[in-house]
């Protein structure tokens, strides 16, 4: 028979199974809880950066333009952020940030649980989230993905932070990450990583930087805003003092060390507003839409990848070229305003506001601030300037317009403008080019011209003289116009002049018609120029660009333009029309080069008028250089005023700057190579046949050899014998 059980037993079992079933339970409740803690970090985690991601780090960096003689002439941003190895970063620099961001830092594996628990007693004794506690690491997931991180202040973002740290603590090493951190770090004022900062506050490399600049730069992180060296000098200077004591209290540095340190005023770089605009402006916005073309095709950011990119623009004639244009266009702008407010703007005020009474029209006309705004296209000159070297056509120096902030139409090479006279060497280079010499006569009377409309014009010279027999020399020196469309009437065709032109590399639509001889179709300043520089690179057009190449920051070379040239003219032609055009800046249309500006090197241009005065141009040429100028107004129908011809209002500003190139550049004298096949000799100034000893007045001409005279000057044979007789 069984023993019964006793009371003790039943008690014990009863409390086996309460335990069993308490374990069981909490058990439960565990799995579950674990379950939904894992669920919500799952949650949590889908849209944070993958492990392939955080392993493929890619700031975005700032692309910058450097000059061929190695200035930075424009940055090209979202955030401003220059890349710089860690091995080149001063070791001040690197403490001061530890010091003040993360003591720990070599400590942790991402997340400081000693920092979480302080800042959690904190904010639950404050009732708010004031105490931070984020590690570096934690600082530079907020900063690379701040589209997922945001900065709120939020459990679920703490949470997301973490996750990402420790992800990044498992790519990448220490150094790594110190590295990322301060490439990526904003320090205020635009400046994103401390190349950036150290440039925009101090004026130089993060590799120079001393003990008290870096702890400035710390001091930035905390609240750009707040200590701003430039704003808020007094608040800047106490926080780097705190941050030097920082490092000093930690064993880093020496008493003597930092009190030398905090007794060093702040010496921080004066502000430039050069940031937005840069130099040439329109030139690297010029360059910048070229870039997003070639980022499509060559697959790069120039907005973040970093970029180098080795541009064809010289700063310091840039700088002669913006001094030339301010010289001139100022004063030509005073007087023009005069005449804009006197006659001009009572004409566009009744047009534009027909109803206004006569009261309200006199405030309007007197208010010149007003009209100014109102007609910018009609009350402001307007410049367009491009210097190229006819060798290689590289972009030397370029102005679109005479304030860029103001309008970023690039008219050098946007606007398509009427070249006048300027236009007449394309004509002249087809009668060279088919045999005619430069002594070749035209009547120098009156005609009648064909224009594009189907009208009949009948064209006068510019000072409405007449004459008889003139030599193209003569014509193109004095730049008749007559002769030149006697030109196209009689030795060569409208459409043999446009083949010329487009042969030299002009694509605007150029109408067969006698009008051609005087520019009556629009070009391009930029392909008129780059035609010009044809004459000096004996015969050899060379398309206008502005790079060199473009690198990324490990130097691998992404694009690299091969220099385009072609035979547009033989040697002998082009070393001809040079010559001719020379004569016309020695004693011509452009001869205030000379006797106003005293340019002397060896150059040849043309001036370019056109009918009533709308356009003045002037494009010439030294052996080295090519520039071309036009000045006008933006809307065609303004004039500039009766007798602003290119000799008055453009040529100016070309011999200025060729002045100021030359003498700051110091480039040796060169003259243009007569090559083969051409012969300079002397011809009698009345028949143009090879001169005899008897002729009373001889000359110096250039002629292709086949087409020199050879028979001697049958005008003044025997002239010394019939003057003994």
């Amino acid at each position: 028979m069984a023993a019964a059980k006793t009371p003790r037993s039943n008690l014990a079992g009863s409390v086996l199974k309460r335990a069993l079933r308490l374990i069981l339970i909490s058990s439960l409740l565990f799995l579950v809880l674990g379950a939904g803690l894992g669920a919500w970090l799952w949650y949590l985690s889908r849209d944070l950066p993958s492990l392939e991601q955080l392993e493929h780090y890619d700031p975005r960096l700032t692309t910058t333009l450097l000059s061929a003689d190695g200035e930075v002439i424009k940055e090209l941003f979202v955030q401003r952020r220059l890349f710089v190895p860690l091995e080149q970063i001063p070791e001040d620099m690197i403490q001061a940030v530890l010091v003040t961001e993360d003591r720990a830092f070599y400590d942790h594996w991402g997340m400081h649980l000693g920092r979480i628990f302080r800042a959690a007693l904190l904010d639950i004794a404050t009732l708010s989230f004031r105490q931070g506690a984020s590690t570096l690491t934690q600082q530079l997931a907020r900063n690379i993905y701040p589209e997922i991180l945001s900065p709120e202040k939020t459990i679920t973002r703490k949470l997301k932070e973490t996750l990402t740290a420790l992800q990044i603590e498992r790519a990448y090493s220490k150094p790594e990450i110190l590295e990322m951190y301060l490439t990526q770090a904003y320090f205020g004022h635009g400046a994103y990583g401390v190349e950036s900062a150290a440039q925009k506050y101090f004026s130089k490399s993060a590799s120079e930087l001393t003990l008290e600049e870096s702890a400035l730069l710390a001091a930035q992180l905390k609240a750009p805003s707040h200590y701003s060296p430039f704003n808020r000098p007094d608040n800047a200077m106490g926080r780097r003092n705190l941050i030097l004591k920082f490092m000093k209290d930690s064993g880093y540095m020496t008493r003597e060390r930092y009190e030398a340190a905090v007794n060093t005023p702040l010496q921080v770089a004066p502000r430039t507003n050069l940031d937005n605009l840069g130099v040439a402006p329109y030139f690297t916005e010029m360059l910048r839409i070229e870039m997003e073309k070639l980022g499509k095709e060559k697959g790069f950011d120039y907005y973040k990848d970093g970029l180098v990119v080795y541009t064809t623009l010289d700063s310091r004639l840039q700088a002669c070229a913006e001094a030339a244009v301010s010289a001139h266009l100022d004063s030509l702008q005073q007087v023009f305003s005069q005449r804009f407010y006197r006659s001009i703007a009572p004409r566009l005020v009744k047009e534009k506001y027909p109803d206004l009474t006569a009261a309200e029209t006199r405030a309007l006309l007197a208010d010149h601030a007003r009209l100014d705004s109102t007609f910018p296209q009609q009350s402001r000159l307007q410049v367009a300037f491009v210097a190229l070297d006819p060798t290689n056509g590289h972009i030397l120096a370029m102005i679109g317009g005479r304030d860029f902030e103001e309008s970023k139409f690039n008219r050098a090479v946007q606007a398509i403008r009427q070249p006048g006279s300027a236009f007449k060497p394309f004509a002249y280079t087809a009668a060279i080019d088919n045999g005619y010499p430069p002594t070749y006569r035209l009547l120098n009377q009156d005609v009648v011209v064909n224009l594009p409309n189907g009208d009949r014009w009948a064209p006068e010279n510019y000072d409405n003289s007449r004459g008889g027999l003139t030599t193209l020399r003569e014509g193109l020196k004095k730049s008749l116009n007559l002769v030149a469309v006697r030109l196209v009437q009689e030795v060569v065709r409208p459409r043999d002049v446009v083949r010329y032109a487009h042969q030299m590399g002009i694509s605007t639509h150029l109408d067969e018609v006698d009008a051609i001889a005087l520019g009556a179709c629009g070009v391009l300043p930029i392909e008129l120029t780059a035609a010009f520089g044809a004459f000096a690179n004996r015969g050899v057009l060379c398309q206008p660009n502005g790079f060199v190449r473009i690198t990324r920051q490990n130097g691998e070379v992404i694009h690299e333009p091969v220099v385009q040239r072609k035979v547009a003219l033989s040697e002998q032609t082009a070393y001809i029309m040079a010559d001719m055009l020379r004569t016309a800046v020695d004693h011509g249309t452009g001869a205030a080069i000379r006797s106003t500006y005293d340019f002397r090197r060896p150059a040849g241009g043309k001036t370019g008028t056109t009918n009533d005065f709308t356009d003045a141009w002037f494009v010439g040429f030294t052996p080295q250089l090519v520039a071309g100028v036009w000045v006008g107004v933006d809307d065609p129908a303004i004039s500039l005023g009766n007798g602003w011809s290119g000799a008055r209002a453009a040529l100016p500003i070309w011999a200025r700057f060729m002045k100021a190139a030359y003498d700051s550049l110091g480039w040796e004298e060169a003259d243009f190579p007569m090559p083969d096949g051409v012969v300079r000799m002397n011809v009698c100034a009345e028949s143009y046949q090879k001169a005899r000893a008897s002729c009373p007045s001889v000359t110096v001409e250039v002629f292709r050899v086949e087409d020199a005279p050879l028979e001697e000057c049958p005008i003044h044979r025997g002239f010394f014998r019939k003057l003994h007789w």
